[in-house]
């Protein structure tokens, strides 16, 4: 697990982004989070990463205070000052930001570039997807040597 980038885990998951204007409506963000079947939604304007838009977020700042989110735009309630990270981050340094901050999701930047997001389940799968490659490594070891 030490060596496992922020790269590693794009390259596994893929990279695909699904971005949403702050000007959209909160309501417009939850509908394509439900067809998309996606937690959360990365907020856009044009090529600029502005944030992030989670569930939680809707929950906590929309249904909790009674707001409406037909009326309400995702710029009033998106995250927009989360950690940011590089490609070249180690999985150990993403879970230590993520438990720092409390937070499920990080902004993955390249060369000053908005390149994607990573979240906590994401940082999970890789960790047990490690651990498993390691436990049969060491099988393969022991059955070779017996």
């Amino acid at each position: 697990m030490v060596h496992i980038t922020v790269a590693q885990i794009f390259h596994r998951k893929g990279h695909r982004n699904i971005t949403i204007s702050p000007d959209a409506t909160v309501l417009d963000a939850l509908r394509l989070m439900a067809e998309k079947n996606i937690g959360s939604i990365i907020v856009m304007d044009g090529d600029e990463y502005c944030g992030l838009l989670t569930e939680r977020d809707y929950a906590r700042k929309i249904m909790l205070l009674g707001k409406s989110s037909t009326d309400t735009l995702v710029a009033e309630i998106m995250l927009e000052y989360l950690p940011k990270i590089s490609l070249r981050h180690k999985l150990e340094e993403c879970m230590s930001i993520m438990s720092a901050h409390n937070i499920r999701y990080l902004p993955v930047f390249e060369d000053d570039e908005f390149y994607g997001v990573i979240s906590v389940m994401d940082v999970v799968k890789e960790a047990l997807l490690s651990q498993q490659e390691t436990i049969n490594q060491l099988q393969n070891y022991i059955h070779s040597t017996v």
